[in-house]
């Protein structure tokens, strides 16, 4: 987990500043977050973790997590979960984990010099859910919290992968998501969403890793709720339109709580509608080859992957995102007017899922809707 803290730390915009300049800035407009900070921050994805992996337990009634502890050398540790094998999830992971240390890397301090002589802490919840039954989406959610003296953010969201998808089921998963931070604020929705489709995309291959969700990062309250990379996205370009926002510790701590907690409302029904199924060969390897897509992302372009590889970071938690089945097929090209047609033309490009109508024009011959 420490691996997606740091990579997306060092991964982060410089902007205007310069070192020196960055860190009175900073300095000047950061509010020191509350004393029990951290206590209460684990105790959030820790219960999130314990929530999730019960919740799917019932939900497959069959398969159960095996859990693995593991201590970090240099301070903390983490535990993770993994159910194999189950009656609905042929692999399901849920990590958690709680790391420190005295001081932070050069690499980052040259980032964020305000940090410099604080003792750091991180922790946060990690998972991939990999059904069998090719009808069943991929999911996958992540809430973290970072913090270093007067340096503080929040991070996190949720997205779904489909692989012969409906309408209903991505509308559902957006609206749930949607609802969870408009219940903080009407501002957040409308830059992670966005965001969300801008970080969770192939672009060797140009389309999305699926449907989207949300997905934020470096969240201080400080004032712009895009912290990016493309300056002339979508996100960018909400987050210009809202101006400067600040948010407090506790709206942003509530935000990762109402999410995370939407996480079981969102997915879980659409399991439910789509977990008897019928299915053959055909759906089966079609299926595989779109995980195929699932692994170029992870290990191509998810920055907490690369860098927990190239850093000697625990492989066995840093892969448990992967499916335990996926192929490649040279030169696939889906059927004209197929279901696998509809996946590659529609359901792998950013869409207005809540509010396009005309996308129910487009999903009707497929029967693909509801």
């Amino acid at each position: 987990m420490i691996r997606s803290f740091f990579s997306r730390l060092i991964a982060n915009k410089k902007g205007s500043f310069t070192p020196n300049e960055r860190s009175q800035t900073a300095i000047e407009n950061l509010k020191l977050p509350p004393d029990n900070s951290r206590e209460r921050a684990r105790s959030l994805v820790l219960g999130l973790q314990d929530e999730i992996c019960s919740g799917l337990e019932q939900l497959d009634s069959s398969g159960k997590f095996i859990e693995e502890s593991w201590d970090r050398p240099e301070g903390g540790g983490g535990r993770s979960r993994v159910m194999k094998e189950g009656k609905i999830f042929e692999q399901a992971g849920v990590n958690f984990s709680e790391v420190h240390g005295e001081e932070l890397p050069p690499s980052i301090l040259n980032q964020r010099p305000e940090a410099k002589g604080h003792p750091w802490f991180a922790t946060g919840t990690s998972m991939v859910l990999h059904p069998r039954n090719p009808y069943l989406p991929t999911v996958h959610l992540n809430y973290r919290y970072f913090e270093a003296g007067p340096v503080w953010w929040f991070g996190g969201g949720a997205d779904l992968t489909p692989y012969y998808p409906y309408l209903e089921d991505a509308r559902h998963f957006h609206r749930i998501h949607k609802q969870a931070c408009d219940s903080i604020s009407p501002d957040f929705h409308k830059v992670f969403k966005p965001w969300c489709d801008e970080y969770f995309y192939l672009k060797h291959r140009q389309e999305s890793r699926g449907v989207g969700g949300i997905f934020y990062d470096y969240q201080d309250g400080s004032g712009l709720l895009y912290k990016g990379q493309n300056s002339k996205g979508k996100a960018a370009m909400s987050a210009a339109e809202l101006g400067e926002r600040p948010k407090t510790w506790e709206e942003l701590f509530n935000l990762a709580q109402a999410c995370g907690n939407a996480f079981l409302p969102a997915y879980k029904p659409i399991i439910e509608k789509r977990k008897d199924y019928n299915y053959g060969e055909k759906e089966r390897e079609f299926q595989l080859y779109r995980r195929g897509r699932y692994v170029e992302f992870n290990l191509v372009w998810d920055r907490g992957t690369i860098f927990g590889l190239q850093t000697n970071g625990r492989t066995e938690s840093i892969l448990m995102s992967l499916p335990p089945l996926a192929r490649w097929e040279y030169g696939y090209v889906a059927e004209k007017g197929s279901r696998e047609a509809l996946l590659t033309e529609l359901f792998t490009t950013s869409q207005d899922w809540l509010n396009d109508q005309e996308l129910e024009a487009r999903c009707e011959p497929y029967q693909a809707i509801d």
